[in-house]
């Protein structure tokens, strides 16, 4: 690889102090990119496409290169090694830039949960557990909790609902309730259910911990829930926190008896 470098500082097509003082400050774009990989001496590729393949970190075919964004702020040994992959002309050369192109630290990136919508066919689902909870708002908690999106989920199979806080990102709350527990258990327990997440959007409506401690028990039973109370089923229910700081979810197992209360 060191004598391709040396070929291309021996064309003076670049000013090598000026080339230092911008690869002082990381790539704002594909095309600073580029600019300073032509300095470089690159030569058969005209278009540079950013990506997130953690699996491939740089690829070229025909005038494209395709390059993770971690590589806007590679040092200019790295980017030298980028040219010399793209533009060396024997085997050894390209197998020492790849070597130093894949030492190159990719910071990891926090993969983002899907997102699962209420489908068409379950809004009436959703628009119905809406109407519960205004009355039960207005019953249960004077009308002070506030409106909040509440989730059809077909995912939820083993668990009968769960609750997402707010997030300081701004993602609003949520509260999730299973399609099959409204369909195998009814909307008498699924406002059941409905009210135990209620008692959790109190808490964080009112900057108390989520969660199921004395604060929640003595919610729960005000508003005229056994907190302790649970269907008979296999395995029993688990609280659980999800991925998102401030999210519980009840986990069910496979019921075996009917109905007795709602899980804790």
């Amino acid at each position: 690889m060191l004598h391709a470098v040396a070929r291309f500082l021996r064309r003076g097509r670049f000013d090598p102090t000026q080339l230092a003082l911008e690869l002082d400050v990381p790539a704002r774009d594909a095309r600073e990119l580029l600019a300073r990989l032509r300095a470089l001496g690159i030569r058969r590729i005209a278009t540079v496409t950013l990506t997130r393949n953690r699996a491939v970190m740089v690829s070229f075919r025909g005038t494209e290169l395709r390059i993770h964004e971690a590589f806007l702020a590679a040092p200019a040994a790295v980017l030298i090694a980028i040219v010399t992959f793209v533009e060396g002309r024997t085997r050894a050369e390209r197998r020492a830039a790849q070597r130093e192109i894949l030492d190159h630290q990719v910071p990891a990136v926090p993969l983002r949960p899907t997102i699962e919508r209420t489908r068409p066919e379950d809004a009436p689902f959703a628009e119905k557990l809406v109407a519960i909870h205004r009355t039960l708002n207005a019953h249960y908690f004077g009308g002070t909790l506030g409106d909040i999106p509440i989730r059809v989920s077909r995912r939820m199979r083993s668990r009968l609902g769960h609750y997402t806080a707010r997030t300081p990102a701004g993602d609003p709350a949520e509260i999730a309730i299973s399609r099959a527990h409204i369909r195998r258990h009814g909307w008498d327990e699924a406002s059941h259910t409905l009210l135990h997440e209620m008692v959790h959007q109190w808490q964080d409506e009112t900057d108390l911990p989520i969660d199921h401690g004395s604060v929640f028990r003595k919610k729960a039973r005000e508003v005229g829930i056994e907190a302790s109370a649970r269907r008979m089923c296999e395995r029993g229910p688990r609280i659980r926190r999800h991925p998102i700081a401030g999210s519980l979810d009840l986990d069910l197992g496979l019921s075996q008896a009917p109905a007795t209360g709602i899980v804790a």
